[in-house]
């Protein structure tokens, strides 16, 4: 226990030892200039007696022999010194004046040498070595002034919230494995981003510039073809992910039993485009399909109406599309059932559009809502019931669309074990209004006959998902693992996510998927992260400082693994994330937090990749005239339907005339 009692018994003995040290000084400047003190008389016969029985015990044997046992002392004083603490004593400071003091002490020993007479020699030598012991004394006090225990200097708690992440390689017929390097306990360790089960969806995050694409999507898409898998591609800025994925698959063919054919839907270059129709009949087989397609145009170019599902405003253009494509579903075996067909359909006068849909009995639910506005003269609800369908389509009245949207170079299931497909769509930055509707009815009605029984395994991955409409991507989520779907998402903020699709999905989606992986992000994602990573013990201290001593109180205490301040301050190729396993496979350590070597990629310098194959010659009279073939196409239906219930007597009564 530290008394009063013990201080001051501790404190007698150092200076008696201080005493000590400083007498056997003393008695050897007496010794060694003896002459010189006999001349100045300041010798006795009681010093003389008493020198000569220390003499005796050998003391003097040689000449610094009571320097060292002085310094000797010294040195134990000094040990037992404590004193009053200061921040501004520096270490350097303290040992300049113990190694000059030492050099003076010892160093004195040739003023002997020098060429001067017995008393000066005696004085330099006695004032040299002095000094020499009030430096060393002096040194020595500031030193026991001096905060040895600094806490640590890692001033931004890196260190601390590193912490062991998984380093085996696992791997399996499905999975994603990225090569990564991360730090623990001042160490750079090898590790490895194992998602063995991709079926569980896998969530990409990260702002731009953070590379989602370059260090996950690329990793994503060259593993899953080398593992035989069937893919769709969304390539938000085409031609990017689309000439990576036709490289990678001319690389990995021997994977497959059947090579999958490559597809590609882009707008922009219609030579290097496939045709396909998403509202193929013979894979539409009952109205539920109509409705939906329906849904994704409408949503698609409405992008504000996700939020206003079951509205009046809302629902009544999506009835109304549902009838149209329908009707042209059960026209004729489904010959003119494609999305122009619908536009120019819709476009017709409301006498003769009303009196053909009348003719197909499965749609007279939905049409008999809007015949009776128009026969009852309520032009303004009728209107504001039709309009919206009619002018957010008449947006897609394209010569480019029409010519893509009209061909059948292949079908949407490309999961089909038969026919497997690697399919890529294509978007453009500037066109997302326009050509994010007409790949969201591709995307939905694909992921329609994708995500059943019975297919090859099948990874689709959308680049910027908030920039197109899925419609029930929750619910794609949670069955595609038991259809052998790997969904691949990336976003570069849960905000983006909430303005496109809406708190409350937006919310699901974050929750359901079992893997994560996110570069940089700020605010309410880096928080929601941060939470869902968990927390790891860390080393706390603190630091008190008082007359005498201080003191260190270290502590253990549970904080963020991977705080929202580290997340947002992540460099590009830097990722945290969270990984899921399987019962068969499991990870204890699914937290991750590394860098991702990029370096396992396919002739990384894009100048090495080969150009996307053309697909046929395209003249732009080729385009205009599919376009005029669509019009006559319509003005033909109606043509033939009108003149079918004019000539067919019990027919006549559906024929709407307006007074």
């Amino acid at each position: 226990m530290d008394t009063g009692e013990n201080n001051q018994g501790l404190r007698k003995v150092l200076e008696l030892t201080r005493m000590i040290s400083i007498v056997l000084l003393l008695l050897h400047f007496y010794y060694v200039g003896y002459d010189v003190f006999d001349r100045w008389k300041l010798t006795t016969r009681i010093t003389d007696v008493l020198l000569g029985n220390i003499a005796r015990t050998g003391l003097f044997a040689s000449f610094n022999r009571p320097k060292f046992i002085g310094l000797g002392f010294l040195v134990l004083v000094l040990i037992g010194a404590r004193g009053r603490k200061d921040e501004r004593i520096r270490l350097k400071h303290c040992m300049i004046c113990l190694v000059a003091g030492l050099l003076l002490y010892f160093v004195s020993f040739f003023v002997w040498q020098l060429d001067l007479d017995l008393a000066a020699k005696t004085e330099w030598y006695m004032g040299i070595t002095s000094l020499g012991y009030f430096l060393i004394m002096t040194g020595g006090t500031l030193l026991s002034r001096t905060i040895q225990k600094q806490l640590g200097d890692d001033i931004f708690n890196k260190e601390n919230e590193t912490f062991p992440q998984e380093e085996r390689l696992l791997t399996n017929e499905y999975s994603i494995n990225l090569p990564a390097q991360y730090r623990y306990k001042g160490r750079i360790r090898k590790s490895w981003i194992n998602i063995i089960n991709p079926f569980r969806a896998l969530l990409v995050i990260g702002s731009p510039g953070s590379g989602k694409s370059y260090f996950v999507i690329r990793h994503v898409i060259e593993q899953h073809i080398s593992k035989g898998f069937t893919a769709f591609i969304y390539d938000f800025k085409y031609d990017d992910l689309t000439k990576l994925t036709y490289n990678f698959l001319q690389k990995y063919k021997s994977s497959y039993k059947i090579v999958p054919e490559f597809c590609v839907i882009n707008f922009d270059d219609l030579s290097h485009s496939h045709r396909c129709n998403p509202l193929y009949p013979d894979l539409m087989f009952d109205i539920t399909d109509a409705s939906e397609s329906a849904r994704t145009i409408m949503l698609g170019l409405n992008r504000e109406w996700i939020r206003k599902q079951g509205d009046f405003w809302v629902e009544s253009p999506i009835i109304f599309l549902t009838a149209i494509i329908w009707y042209l579903k059960k026209f004729n075996g489904g010959e003119y059932c494609t999305l122009p067909h619908v536009i120019e359909l819709m476009q017709v006068e409301y006498d003769k559009l009303f009196s053909i849909l009348r003719l197909e009995p499965e749609i007279d639910a939905f049409i008999n809502p809007f015949i009776t506005a128009y026969l009852n003269d309520a032009m303004e609800q009728l209107e504001g019931q039709i309009a919206g369908a009619k002018i957010a389509m008449a947006r897609l009245a394209s010569p480019q669309l029409y010519f893509i949207m009209t061909g059948n170079d292949f079908t949407l299931d490309i999961n089909n074990p038969f026919e497997p497909k690697i399919f890529c769509c294509g978007n453009n930055p500037q066109k997302i209004q326009t050509y994010g509707a007409v790949l969201s009815l591709y995307i939905n009605r694909l992921i329609k006959l994708v995500n059943r029984k019975g297919g090859q395994k099948c990874s689709l991955i959308f680049d910027e998902f908030p920039t197109i409409y899925l419609s029930n991507v929750d619910g794609l989520i949670a069955t595609a693992r038991s259809n052998k779907l790997a969904t691949t998402l990336a976003i570069q903020d849960q905000s983006q996510l909430k303005k496109d699709y809406g708190k409350d999905l937006s919310d699901v989606i974050m929750n359901i998927v079992g893997n994560v992986i996110s570069g940089q992000v700020m605010g309410e994602t880096a928080e929601q992260l941060a939470r869902r990573f968990g927390r790891t013990n860390q080393n706390r201290e603190s630091l008190s400082i008082n007359s005498s001593d201080i003191s260190i109180s270290r502590s253990k205490q549970l904080e963020f693994a991977i705080p929202a301040s580290v997340i947002s301050a992540l460099s590009s190729g830097e990722f945290v994330g969270m990984v899921a396993d399987d019962p068969d496979q499991q990870i204890q350590l699914k937290v991750f937090h590394a860098d991702i070597n990029n370096t396992a990629q396919l002739n990384t310098a894009p100048g090495k990749f080969k150009e996307l194959p053309q697909v046929r010659e395209i003249t732009q009279e080729m385009v205009q005239e599919k376009y005029r073939a669509i019009k006559m196409d319509v003005k033909k239906i109606i043509d033939i339907q009108l003149e079918n219930l004019t000539n067919t007597p019990e027919l006549n009564g559906l024929l709407i005339k307006k007074k």
